[in-house]
């Protein structure tokens, strides 16, 4: 008999990734949308888990966004994300659901810091301020987990940390979409309406890490398989970064634009370099397998298919 997972955020880039994963047909896999299921509803998250008594609870929903989104309205990426993450935790523990994947994101580290991003740095230094509200509710979620496995080891609450993430299913819309989904429909629109310049925020020599998500869910098939041995927390990433001039021209390379950058240093750029370490991860035995170029390739065919 298949084991049964509690998705949330099914139909969000990371669940729909997870969803579409060939590995997705070892097991039953149940995803409500939020008007099946309100994440923020405490007692609607358990009566629903108390009915599907899933397996395991793979917890991927968030309310998610670029800077502009996050500086605009941080109460919601405060509160929202708080709210779904402790009753989705609190009421899978009621319900004795002895397993649990949280995906947390980098965004819960230190800002400004120029060394490989460990574990260990969760609450050692500032966050950064354009996604503070988000970063906390994170980072709550995360201890969350490790106090009630530090409370009783039964309790198998474990949390990935992916880096930033891009790919089939992202949000393309400038305003709420992240930096390589609104880069790639920037570019495009700039070849089809052959304009000669796009402007990029910044200097363009802040350093990110992104990964494609389909290997986010190629690593939470992993980690399915090697829960016991999987740590407490883990950062999921390249561990090699790019500057923000890198993607544009790689983007730019790949839709087949022609045209050149210019730079506006007004605009906010957010922290100037954030990488992941990856040395837990590699002792786990997974690596990404997707270079930026074929990441960027799959999204660009994603996008003229599904979102134009």
């Amino acid at each position: 008999m298949k084991s049964k997972i509690f998705l949330t955020g099914g139909t969000g880039m990371v669940g729909s990734n997870i969803r579409e994963h060939y590995k997705s047909n070892n097991y039953t896999i149940v995803a409500p949308t939020s008007k099946e299921v309100d994440l923020t509803n405490y007692q609607q998250v358990s009566n629903f888990i108390a009915q599907e008594k899933p397996d395991i609870i793979i917890h991927s929903a968030g309310l998610v966004g670029g800077i502009q989104a996050n500086i605009k309205n941080p109460v919601n990426f405060l509160v929202k994300n708080l709210q779904m993450g402790m009753n989705i935790i609190l009421a899978a523990q009621q319900n004795q659901v002895m397993k649990l994947l949280n995906l947390a994101s980098s965004c819960m580290y230190p800002r400004d810091m120029e060394v490989g991003l460990t574990e260990e740095m969760i609450l050692k230094g500032e966050l950064e301020p354009t996604n503070e509200g988000y970063a906390i509710a994170k980072v709550v979620a995360t201890r969350l987990c490790e106090y009630m496995n530090r409370e009783d080891s039964q309790w198998q609450y474990k949390t990935a940390i992916p880096c930033n993430l891009y790919g089939k299913y992202d949000k393309f819309d400038p305003k709420h979409s992240h930096m390589v989904p609104a880069v790639i429909r920037k570019i495009y629109e700039a070849k089809q309406n052959k304009v000669r310049e796009v402007e990029i925020w910044g200097d363009g020599l802040s350093r990110r890490e992104f990964m494609y998500a389909g290997d986010l869910a190629d690593f939470v098939y992993y980690a399915l398989d090697h829960f016991d041995k999987m740590p407490q927390n883990i950062n999921v990433g390249l561990g090699t970064d790019y500057t923000i001039n890198h993607y544009y021209r790689t983007i730019a390379k790949i839709i087949g634009y022609e045209g050149k950058f210019v730079h506006d240093l007004s605009k906010p750029v957010g922290m100037k370099k954030k990488m992941i370490d990856n040395t837990l991860l590699t002792a786990f035995g997974w690596k990404p397998k997707t270079t930026l170029e074929e990441g960027i390739e799959q999204t660009l065919i994603y996008f003229k298919a599904k979102i134009i």
